[in-house]
């Protein structure tokens, strides 16, 4: 019997934003081995803005900070004022992130299943 779980996710909406295809799959399949409805991957900030315009209401996501040389922070933005939990998957350091954003969890490249759990976990046990 396993001791240690992963949390589910079943019947949460995530949104996960992301540009490298490898990454964005590898995201996509352990979401959704945890329960969730995967909303994207999209790979542009755009594509990100045009599809919380439509999807309805998403309970977590999943960001790149790094879009095809944009910033993911207008989704960020909007995703705050939807009181939408989410954290940045990215290779950036720390020091790197805007003071604005510094409190938002980052979750680094490359990761791990339990770890995204964890991270996607503690966003809902936050709200």
């Amino acid at each position: 019997m396993n001791t240690h779980p992963h949390p589910s996710l079943s019947g949460r909406r995530v949104l996960v934003v992301e540009d490298e295809f490898f990454v964005a799959d590898d995201l996509v399949q352990a979401i959704s081995v945890l329960g969730a409805e995967v909303l994207g991957p999209v790979p542009t900030r755009d594509e990100a803005l045009d599809l919380l315009a439509k999807a309805g209401p998403i309970d977590l996501a999943v960001l790149d900070i790094s879009l095809e040389d944009e910033a993911v922070y207008p989704v960020a933005d909007l995703l705050s004022e939807q009181g939408v939990p989410f954290l940045f998957a990215t290779g950036y350091s720390h020091v790197l992130v805007p003071a604005e954003y510094q409190h938002v969890p980052r979750w680094e490249k490359p990761f791990d299943v339990q770890t995204l759990a964890q991270a996607l976990s503690q966003l809902l046990n936050d709200r």
